[in-house]
């Protein structure tokens, strides 16, 4: 009898020993790159003083903020930038959607997550969506309070994030976004409001999801092409072409415009207003543009709807491209790498279909 419980008790241990294991393997690996913003700011610490300096605090502080994160996945952090977004730029996007690429070739990473500031987080994961080369999770999250702020939003974002890029079923849908418990496309994502944690929204489409403690849930698909549908690619690339926005108001003039063309703008976004309407002698402008070789790109200032190329505006006789649904900044990122492959503006209209 002794025999028997003492073989029942090891077979126990066995059985045990072997869920754990089983469990562990089952946890997949999450890689985090981190460039700085707020999520990584630093102000008087549990102050209500919304002063504070973004990027300060580097990854590995970032995650031992958040302890419970390690239950969704194996992480760890890389820093590859520390700035806030309002300095963002060409090089370290590059630098981003390299390292993404190479990252994701190992069968060592089944999902990143990209710490970022939010004030140009929405280009950052557009471009990434454009270029990365794989269908596993990509994630940018960031946050509206500093990592010291009193009621720091960082950590569950990041938390949320983790939890969308472990999840097999963010695989295949593109660039993700993680904010305030939703889920969003990183093409359809827009900064809405300059200081509440409900900052950013879809305004044409909605969330794509939501997570709910550490549980992804996922509403649609999109059918726009992105990441490995994309043909743009990073690689060997060391610049982007240059690109502009004007924005469009009443009684505008053309010096912003002329200016561009003058510094050597490859292509002019005009964020016009309404459906993208151009006051005339900005028009007139645009239309000298377009006449020198530079692309022109139809956008609106309207946080919603479309820039359709049938309305007021002859795309067509001018030789204007409508951004479709895309706002200004987003309509930029697509240009920029538009113009790697082409200037031909019927070419250029169909990428703005298609993407």
């Amino acid at each position: 009898m002794k025999q028997f419980n003492l073989m029942r008790a090891v077979a126990m241990v066995v059985i045990a020993f072997g869920l754990f294991s089983s469990a562990f393997a089952q946890k997949r690996n999450v890689m985090i790159l981190a460039t700085g913003g707020t999520i990584a700011g630093v102000g008087q610490a549990g102050s209500t003083d919304t002063r504070y300096t973004a990027g300060k605090m580097p990854i590995d502080q970032l995650l031992n903020a958040v302890p419970d994160i390690h239950k969704l996945a194996n992480v760890k952090g890389e820093q590859i930038a520390q700035i806030g977004s309002q300095a963002m730029n060409d090089d370290v996007w590059l630098k981003l959607a390299t390292r993404v690429n190479e990252l994701l070739k190992s069968n060592d990473i089944d999902g990143i997550v990209i710490t970022h500031g939010t004030d140009t987080q929405e280009e950052t994961a557009y471009f990434l969506n454009l270029t990365i080369k794989s269908t596993k999770p990509v994630v940018l999250v960031g946050a509206m309070r500093s990592a010291t702020a009193i009621s720091a939003d960082g950590p569950k974002n990041l938390y949320d994030a983790v939890a969308i890029a472990a999840d097999p079923k963010s695989a295949g849908k593109g660039v993700l976004q993680a904010m305030n418990d939703k889920i969003f496309f990183a093409r359809d994502v827009t900064k809405f409001n300059t200081t509440g944690v409900e900052a950013f929204q879809s305004t044409n489409f909605g969330p794509v999801g939501f997570v709910f403690n550490g549980k992804t849930y996922y509403y649609y698909t999109s059918t726009r092409k992105h990441t490995t549908a994309s043909e743009f690619s990073t690689a060997n690339l060391t610049k982007l072409p240059k690109v502009d926005i004007v924005y469009g108001y009443s009684n505008m003039n053309a010096v912003a415009i002329d200016a561009f063309v003058k510094n050597g703008a490859k292509g002019i976004i005009m964020a016009g207003v309404g459906n993208g309407n151009l006051y005339p002698e900005a028009e007139e402008a645009l239309k000298r543009a377009a006449a020198k070789g530079v692309v022109v790109v139809r956008s609106s200032r309207v946080v919603s709807g479309r820039t359709t190329t049938d309305s007021e505006v002859d795309d067509k006789a001018l030789g204007f491209v409508a951004s479709e649904d895309l706002n200004p900044q987003k309509a930029r990122v697509l240009l920029q790498l538009a113009l790697l492959k082409t200037t031909d503006r019927e070419k250029i209209q169909q990428y703005f279909f298609e993407y």
